[in-house]
């Protein structure tokens, strides 16, 4: 398949990235941001989110299926060390992988923009403990020292 995740080190870190795909591209810029500040932190296993080939079609599912596209994002949700999602732009994709993270109990942290004019999901920001599944509202300046934060935290726990 195209976007197969490469072998990493074994103390590396693995991040699953969540980002609207089928729900809308509008975001993309961002998606690229945070993906490209994740790679400092490990090996995301989803980058192909972030690309600009991608789009709101999804994957051409003509070639690997919808049933191929779940079975592989479900595996890469176990390989995970910590799921990252930017849930600014509604997606129904999202939301399964966020609730299959939960139910898996990965650590979560979600990114949501209040300047899009967009209300973030209850079930996302009810969801908030503050330790497995954290909610931040930012601004796009702000994603770099938010994720250094969040992993930073990680290291101490």
């Amino acid at each position: 398949p195209r976007w197969r995740r490469e072998q990493s080190p074994c103390n590396q870190m693995f991040v699953y990235f969540c980002g609207s795909i089928r729900g809308g591209r509008d975001d993309i810029d961002v998606y690229q941001k945070i993906v490209i500040k994740l790679k400092q932190y490990g090996t995301v296993l989803t980058e192909h989110v972030s690309s600009t080939e991608l789009t709101d079609r999804g994957e051409d599912a003509s070639v690997a299926g919808d049933r191929f596209i779940h079975d592989r994002d479900v595996d890469w949700l176990r390989q995970s060390d910590i799921i990252v999602a930017e849930v600014t732009q509604p997606s129904l994709g999202v939301g399964y992988e966020l609730g299959r993270g939960v139910a898996m109990k990965k650590k979560i942290l979600c990114l949501f923009r209040p300047s899009s004019g967009r209300t973030l999901s209850a079930m996302i920001r009810g969801a908030a403990d503050g330790e497995q599944f954290v909610v931040k509202d930012y601004n796009e300046d702000e994603v770099e020292t938010i994720l250094d934060e969040f992993f930073s935290n990680l290291k101490r726990t």
